[in-house]
Formats: C-alpha cells, sequence, structure tokens
C-alpha cells in the first residue's frame, strides 16, 4: 500500500501506510518531494517534520522513504561556497529554493584529481588514495571512507573528474570523490590530544585574558547590540586555522550578506588568497523553516570534521545557538513534548552536550592532527544571563566572553567583560607558552585580571568620595585601569592596523601599559602628586595599538620608551 499523508499542521506531517523508516531517515512528501525528518513513529503513523514550506501539502498527498538519515556531501566543493541548513548550495538558489523544491541541482563541475597509492596497496578508513588540485591554499585528500578496510583494487589515473565519480576501488567498494556521511553521527577518530594549542583569534582581549585551545569550545553571551556578530566575525577573519565553517542559524539576512562580501574581498595573511577561499558558510537566517535550522548546525559541524581528517584545524562559528535552542522549543511544542524551563524541551542542556562533545584535537583515523574548535554565541532575552541556553552552555564550554553592555554603549569593543568571563584553558596554555620561550605570560595575565578588578572596585568608591580625595597609590591603580582598557583591550574592527593584533604586539602593549604604571608608582612614592601624573599625555601610549602595525612590536617598545622618560622627568 502507498504511503498517504493523513494530517498537516504547519511544518509538522503524519503520514500512514510508511514501510521500513527509522527514526531522523529522511522522506519525501508530495509530488514534488518535500523534504522531511522523520520524528516519531507510533502504532504505524509516522511524524515527519518538513524541512521546508509546507503551502500546498494536503492529506492524500503521496510520500517515500529516502533509505536514511539527513546527510551532508563533503568533497571538493565545499571551500568558498555558501549553502543552506541542510547544506544546499545557494548559487543558482533562484531556481530551486522555492516551495516543494526537493533538493538542489548538482553543480556541474570537473575536479583534478591525481592518485597517490597503487593497486596492491593495504589502506583502511581515513587512508589517502588521490588529492584534489585546486586554486586554494588547502591540499583536498580523497578519504577511504571510515569503516572500510583491505585492498586497492583499482585506481583512477590522473584527470578531471565530476564529483561522483569513482576514483578507487578498496575491497571491492567504490570510493568517490564526493562522500556522504549523516549530520546527527559524529565522524570517528583515532584518540584525543591532551597537549593544548593556543588558538590565536587576533583580538587582543581574547588572546591575552581569555584565551583558548584548538578543539576546545567557547561561548559569546550578550544582550542586542553588545557586538556578538562583530567579534564572531572578526574571529572568523583572523584568527589561525585552516578552515572556518561559518553558520548563520537564524541571523538577519543581511547580517550574512556582509559576510560573504568581506571575506570575499579581505586577504589572508597567512596564504595570500582570499578569506573565503578557507571558508564555508551556512546561511540559515530567520525567515526560513524551523527545521532547517535545526539542522543547520549538525551540517556545519559535520562539514567541520570532514576537514579535520583531511588534517586540517577548523573553528565552527555558530550564531547564534540561542535561534537554533528555539527552533528546538517550537519542535517540540508541536510535537507535544511537556515543557522545561521558559517551554525548552526537557532535552536542551543533551543537546548542547552533544553539540559541544563534537569539538576536540584529535589524532584522526589516517594518523593526521586536526581539530574542531566551535565557538557559539548566546543571545539571552533582555539580556538575562540566567536564562536556560546560557546557563546550561556555561557548564558545558570551556571558555566564556560574556559581552557587557555597559562597555558597548560606552563603545568599548570588543565589549568582554573581564568580571563575567573566563577561560578554563588559560593555565594549560599558560604552561605551553612557557615551555615556547614566553615564561612570562601568565604573570602577565595575572597582573592584568589584578588591576581591572582593583580599578573596578575603586571607580565604586570614587564615585562616592571623590577622586581627588583618594591617596596616590589608589589613583595610580585608577589610571592603570583605564590605560589597560584604552590601550590594550579596545580594539577597532574598522582599523588596517588594529583590526588584527599578533601575539608579539599583543604582549608589547601589555608589556608597556604595566612598565608605565609600575613608573607612576614610583614617582608617587617619590613624592610627586597623583595630579601631576595624571596631566601626563598617555595618548602616544593610547594610540600605539592603531599607530603601529599589527606586528610591530618594536615600534610599541619605543613609544613605551618616550612615556617613561617623560614620566622619569617629573619632580
Amino acid at each position: 500500500m502507498t504511503a498517504r499523508v493523513v494530517r498537516v499542521s504547519g511544518s509538522l506531517v503524519e503520514v500512514e501506510q510508511l514501510q521500513g523508516v527509522s527514526m531522523f531517515d529522511v522522506v519525501s512528501l508530495g509530488a514534488t518531494g518535500l523534504p522531511g525528518e522523520v520524528v516519531a513513529i507510533e502504532d504505524g503513523r509516522v511524524t515527519v517534520q518538513a524541512y521546508e514550506d509546507t503551502g500546498g501539502l494536503a492529506p492524500g498527498a503521496p510520500a517515500n522513504s529516502r533509505g536514511g538519515p539527513l546527510s551532508a556531501r563533503l568533497g571538493p566543493g565545499l571551500l568558498g561556497g555558501v549553502f543552506d541548513g541542510l547544506l544546499r548550495p545557494l548559487s543558482g538558489a533562484g531556481t530551486w529554493l522555492m516551495s516543494g523544491s526537493a533538493q538542489a541541482a548538482a553543480v556541474d563541475r570537473e575536479w583534478d584529481f591525481a592518485p597517490t597509492v597503487e593497486v596492491g596497496a593495504s589502506v583502511s578508513g581515513g587512508d589517502e588514495v588521490g588529492v584534489v588540485t585546486y586554486d586554494g591554499p588547502l591540499r583536498l585528500r580523497i578519504l577511504v571512507p571510515p569503516g572500510l578496510a583491505g585492498t586497492v583494487g583499482d585506481v583512477a589515473v590522473a584527470g578531471a573528474y565530476v564529483a561522483d565519480a569513482v576514483v578507487a576501488t578498496v575491497a571491492g567498494r567504490p570510493v568517490t570523490l564526493t562522500a556522504t556521511w549523516p549530520v546527527r553521527r559524529a565522524r570517528p577518530f583515532q584518540e584525543r590530544i591532551d597537549d593544548p594549542e593556543n588558538l590565536h583569534t587576533g583580538q587582543r582581549v581574547l588572546d591575552v585574558l581569555y584565551p583558548i585551545a584548538r578543539g576546545s569550545t567557547a561561548a559569546v553571551p550578550g544582550g542586542f547590540g553588545t557586538g556578538k556578530t562583530m567579534l564572531l566575525q572578526q574571529i572568523a577573519k583572523w584568527c589561525d586555522a585552516d578552515v572556518i565553517v561559518y553558520v548563520g542559524c537564524g541571523e538577519r539576512g543581511n547580517e550574512m550578506a556582509d559576510v560573504v562580501d568581506e571575506l570575499a574581498a579581505l586577504s589572508d595573511p597567512r596564504t595570500g588568497h582570499r578569506l573565503s577561499a578557507r571558508t564555508v558558510v551556512i546561511a540559515n537566517t530567520s525567515n526560513m523553516p524551523m527545521m532547517a535550522r535545526e539542522a543547520s548546525i549538525y551540517s556545519g559541524v559535520t562539514v567541520a570534521e570532514y576537514f579535520r581528517d583531511l588534517g586540517c584545524h577548523v573553528v565552527v562559528i555558530a550564531d547564534s545557538t540561542s535561534r537554533w535552542a528555539e527552533a528546538l522549543r517550537e519542535f517540540a511544542s508541536r510535537t507535544g513534548a511537556l515543557p522545561a524551563e521558559e517551554g525548552y524541551p526537557a532535552g536542551l542542556a543533551s543537546a548542547l552536550a552533544a553539540f559541544y562533545e563534537r569539538a576536540g584535537h584529535v589524532v584522526t583515523l589516517g594518523g593526521r592532527r586536526g581539530s574542531v574548535t566551535i565557538v557559539g554565541a548566546v543571545s539571552p532575552s533582555g539580556g538575562d544571563m540566567t536564562e536556560p541556553v546560557t546557563a546550561h552552555t556555561q557548564r558545558f564550554v570551556r571558555c566564556v566572553w560574556t559581552l557587557d553592555r555597559d562597555l558597548a554603549y560606552a563603545r568599548h569593543y570588543p565589549a568582554v567583560a573581564w568580571a563575567g568571563s573566563f577561560s578554563r584553558d588559560a593555565e594549560a596554555l599558560g604552561l605551553r607558552r612557557a615551555r615556547e620561550g614566553d615564561p612570562e605570560w601568565a604573570r602577565r595575565r595575572g597582573r592584568v585580571l589584578s588591576l581591572l578588578a582593583d580599578a573596578g572596585r575603586l571607580d565604586a568608591l570614587a564615585d562616592l568620595v571623590g577622586r581627588r580625595s583618594m591617596p596616590a597609590g589608589e589613583r595610580v591603580v585608577l589610571l592603570a585601569g583605564r590605560l589597560l582598557r584604552e590601550a590594550v583591550l579596545q580594539q577597532s574592527a574598522l582599523s588596517a592596523s588594529d583590526a588584527f593584533c599578533s601575539a608579539a604586539k599583543g604582549a608589547a602593549l601589555v608589556d608597556a601599559v604595566l612598565a608605565v604604571v609600575d613608573r607612576c608608582t614610583e614617582r608617587a612614592d617619590a613624592g610627586v602628586s597623583a595630579d601631576t601624573l595624571e596631566d601626563v599625555d598617555y595618548g602616544p601610549l593610547v594610540r600605539a595599538r592603531e599607530d603601529t602595525g599589527p606586528d610591530d612590536a618594536d615600534g610599541v617598545r619605543r613609544i613605551r620608551d618616550a612615556v617613561l622618560a617623560r614620566l622619569e622627568e617629573l619632580r
């Protein structure tokens, strides 16, 4: 008997007589093959959540199983592309991205393949059988799929092949240029690597105070207007990852358009190629269907795991996980699940944990080292940091970069609050930096945090008693807090010399401010008044971050020496 639709309620569709399906299998609905996912099976009735608008779908329409769960096509053609939440290319989307479309047309392109194994070689999952050459910065390896092992029976000669072409056979099974993988299943690897490596973001407040390791996780909670998207875009542009997977989950379309335009216009300082050449953009904007928004997160991390298996360091930027959680809440409401706190499903914490657990720095099946680092924005309603998504996320991530509304409204960007942020990777990364020749990194970070905390406490006191009535030592601490904020922690995304900051320049700026603070303390102990110390022109030090190049640590030191000389002249 042919399976038929019996009920349509928004994007929720019920089907009877659909045999041989399992949970999360993809189903084609109606004559146009509208895609949907099985979310419940009960008494011969299958509940399907459609990925697209169900307008025009009516009871009695046919339904057919596609024979498996939602899977991503992984292979050449991902880098530089823009895709929807189901990883369908948005180039030429005007011909298919409409109600009732089942899938995008395959991109008709051939890829230059060169074999790297010989017939008779023994291989297993993750081993390389060939490479695809293209005008880009990465080595695109063609790998034996996980779970497949044996002898190479045949290898294609070097030449141009379409994406679905068979380029080798292993144990009688074909290996194609493009493979598929279920997006909700993590790709396997040999083992996790315990020795942390620093991921340099190019943003001083993060690299100096709240560093993140490769394969780690971070959350960026902040209310509306605090600069979450700008900070994430800066990380996408300047971090030292091999591949960026930018997932716009439920965000505004104009923001995604800005991301695509800027990545295409900027050059990667490490490779000389356009930044878009190392980026995969998954654009699932706020007007796209709820279920596709829910799937986009898994599509993004699956793409990241694919490049990790090639031996790349990958950063997944999810903007924002709150919109993904809202899709889970809407889905749970439609299926009749009992609501938990603020209407979110009871499994919200488990879903967040499973997502962030797919990050890691690992040895792949092929013996290469690769990593997936996940950075997720959180958009709490009304800036409430106690709401469920924010609270659960903070339990599972290694770093939290909280954005402060007061800092943002004071035009301090990035508005990362030193009072509400943390990094669980800082201690281990400090030890690694000491081994790599910077033994002062942990001490420098600790002193900056201490000065900022003391300055914050004294600021409140100064508002009560007045700055001029405070002792000289405390006024020097207030001066230190101001210099750290203005000369180090602030960073202009619009400045060619300040949008990115190298580790050497960041350390030089911090050392310069600390040296000036120490000299001010010495001069105050020698009897120089606090008014005199505060009247010194610290403008060159504050402007050093923009007046010197991204790597010009020596220029910062020259400015520091000039300011120190002026302080030494005070009497």
